[in-house]
């Protein structure tokens, strides 16, 4: 179910559109890293990963989605579910999935992944603060998804949310599944559902 598709158009690097300029064979030598790629994740990025993680949510709900140590065990057990976009080397967003084997998460969900299952947890979509408000979040989300219908065997995605990020997830082609059985802080959430099996992608006009 997990096994990654070689060649996904998703994780190929492109380059933002920038104005054309001459420069040198030495500065073209010494610049080897791409404008921007999508790859999936390794342990090596867990820092990175849980830095933007911290500031996000933490400021918000005053709750990380993962710990430190929970995002290297996603990303040690399952990378091909998760998705970063870098620029120039450094990363700006990104998504953490695993493996579920029941119709609706639970509180096991948070912590467990299950593999060779068709159902893939979202646990975390996050952006760097200085990258905010520019789009990235649906952009990397539609590419995400994108790339698991190119995984042989996965059919849905699930993943819960606050209620005001119901209409972000709606716009994205969720369904929801409404309130969701798990509880952190005392805080609410409404689970959506995103089916991945039957549907061919459209390409998306990222603005890039």
């Amino acid at each position: 179910m997990t096994q990654q598709v070689s060649g996904s158009p998703f994780l190929k690097p492109f380059f933002l559109k920038t104005p054309v300029r001459v420069v040198s064979p030495l500065q073209q030598r010494r610049h080897t890293l791409p404008a921007s790629e999508f790859r999936n994740l390794t342990p090596q990025d867990a820092i990175s990963v849980f830095e933007i993680e911290r500031e996000a949510f933490v400021s918000v709900s005053g709750e990380c989605p993962l710990t430190l140590n929970e995002v290297l065990n996603f990303l040690g057990q399952c990378p091909e579910l998760s998705l970063g976009w870098f620029e120039e080397g450094q990363l700006v967003a990104f998504i953490i999935g695993s493996g579920w084997d029941k119709e609706r998460l639970s509180q096991e969900a948070m912590t467990h992944h299950v593999p060779d299952t068709p159902t893939v947890h979202i646990h975390v979509l996050s952006v760097h603060r200085h990258c905010r408000q520019q789009g990235k979040g649906s952009i990397l989300l539609w590419r995400y998804l994108q790339y698991l219908r190119c995984m042989a065997g996965l059919r849905r995605a699930l993943l819960i949310c606050e209620d005001f990020l119901v209409p972000f997830y709606l716009k994205a082609g969720f369904k929801e599944k409404g309130p969701s059985a798990i509880s952190i802080s005392n805080m609410q959430f409404q689970e959506m559902e995103y089916m991945l099996a039957g549907q061919a992608y459209t390409r998306r006009n990222s603005g890039c």
